[in-house]
């Protein structure tokens, strides 16, 4: 069973926040090797979205993102970023669904703002499929290659 939710950071409660702080450490800090600062100051200013599983065993965040409003990261676009899927829950389309969802309400919220995002660049083509365009040249952000993508007002392509 499946279980979206979005909230504000001040809706999060301390086990859902432990639980989201967890995921992206597990994955972005050990699994990915990049030593960062992932506490970055824009939480508070999101909405985020949890996916919890439940299936035989104990209850799983299995993917987050978070959602920012233009003005919060990048001057005119909003964003969204801390895309991540559980190592236990890979494989089943998340990582899509999660995106799917994320810039559905960006859409919602922000229908006349570009969505600005900083992608790793091995992900460029999973994020082209969602009308994303290469902004720039490759970069290097916390020891991995990045690039920043927009995808124009209202998801045309």
């Amino acid at each position: 069973m499946r279980c979206w939710q979005w909230k504000s950071f001040q809706a999060l409660s301390l086990d859902e926040l432990y639980d989201v702080l967890a995921l992206r450490q597990e994955v972005f800090v050990v699994e990915q090797r990049s030593i960062y600062q992932d506490v970055d100051g824009f939480d508070r200013s999101a909405e985020h979205l949890l996916l919890h599983t439940e299936s035989q065993g104990p209850r799983l965040l299995a993917g987050y993102l978070r959602v920012l409003p233009p003005g919060v990261k990048y001057p005119q676009e909003s964003s969204l970023g801390r895309v991540v899927t559980s190592p236990r829950a890979r494989a089943q389309g998340l990582g899509r669904e999660l995106v799917a969802r994320g810039l559905a309400r960006l859409d919602s919220l922000y229908p006349q703002a570009a969505v600005h995002i900083g992608a790793q660049h091995y992900l460029q083509r999973f994020y082209e499929d969602f009308g994303f365009q290469t902004q720039g040249d490759v970069y290097d952000e916390d020891g991995i290659p990045h690039i920043d993508m927009v995808r124009p007002a209202g998801g045309t392509r």
